[in-house]
């Protein structure tokens, strides 16, 4: 199967880069020439168009920063749409809008290819070892027929049902991990005031009824003060907004989604929108004058597992 990947950022990068080490036929592109060279280099083609690109591949991965720059990548002039044919396979691998999804996989469909959305959980380590998750929406014999695509790039692979499946279900995992972390915020904010050994805490909350991923994974980077997680303010803001409008259109009323909301509104003006999403807990140390240091702990995350071929859970 030829593979083509729009998208080689934090997250993508590291997933094309998984397909291109197990000697996959890859095509790639990128508004980042440097981005696209480097691939170029290891022996990926490479593309000046995503039409061009739709049409010399037989699965089209998009990977993008938010849903107005994939649909500018799927609808615009010489895009994914206008090189798709027959049977071609599209995954949208973003964290995106469910209803943009279908109102994009319509087109596609009309096209007489097939559309799957494919968001990942797990961080960027995860990513860059083949070992992260992957949620699958859409046809079923086209989720099987990828199946080795997705076993390369992730871990663990769940087909959640019909197209757009997985984007609610990625919107709802994101979205507890930005209230796991601006609570960890607020818990070592305690601790510290506490005069707690914070080396000894991580272990003790990791082994406790209030451990989560969130917990084990960015709370190193905050007790190293790198606040290195490897991924942004501006995509928690973009994240967190996805479920809070979801909730809106359903109707729903919620509590604690608006205040985090707010919260890392409030972390985007203070640090930029490229601070890394772990310092939002930084509110918490600036407002009690503060700080959660503490030995032995990394700058950045690494995923010491060994890489796996994935599998269908």
């Amino acid at each position: 199967m030829k593979v083509g990947f729009i998208g080689l950022g934090n997250v993508g990068g590291k997933l094309a880069a998984s397909l291109l080490r197990n000697k996959f036929d890859l095509t790639v592109r990128d508004v980042d020439g440097n981005l696209t060279k480097s691939f170029e280099n290891k022996g990926a083609k490479v593309v000046s168009n995503a039409k061009e690109l739709a049409q010399n591949v037989d699965l089209i991965i998009t990977c993008l920063p938010s849903p107005e720059i994939c649909a500018e990548v799927m609808e615009g002039e010489n895009g994914i749409l206008d090189g798709l044919s027959e049977n071609k396979i599209w995954l949208e691998m973003s964290t995106t809008d469910e209803a943009e999804v279908k109102r994009i996989g319509k087109k596609v469909l009309e096209k007489k290819a097939i559309p799957l959305d494919g968001p990942v959980s797990g961080g960027c380590h995860r990513a860059a070892t083949g070992n992260i998750a992957i949620f699958v929406g859409g046809d079923r014999y086209a989720f099987e027929k990828i199946l080795p695509v997705l076993s390369i790039m992730g871990r663990k692979i769940l087909h959640t049902g019909e197209l757009g499946t997985a984007s609610i279900l990625k919107v709802i995992t994101n979205y507890l991990a930005s209230v796991h972390l601006v609570a960890l915020g607020e818990a070592w904010t305690v601790a510290k005031k506490s005069n707690l050994d914070l080396s000894k805490t991580y272990k003790g909350i990791a082994v406790s009824s209030g451990n989560s991923f969130v917990h084990e994974t960015e709370s190193q980077v905050i007790l190293n003060g790198s606040y290195n997680i490897n991924f942004t303010m501006d995509l928690v803001l973009k994240d967190t907004g996805l479920f809070d409008e979801l909730a809106k259109k359903l109707n729903t009323s919620l509590e604690i989604s608006p205040k985090v909301v707010e919260i890392f509104k409030d972390g985007q003006t203070k640090y930029g929108s490229r601070a890394w999403s772990s310092m939002i807990v930084k509110r918490m140390e600036d407002m009690n004058k503060i700080n959660f240091r503490a030995s032995g702990f990394p700058e950045e995350l690494v995923d010491n597992e060994p890489e796996q071929k994935g599998f269908e859970i």
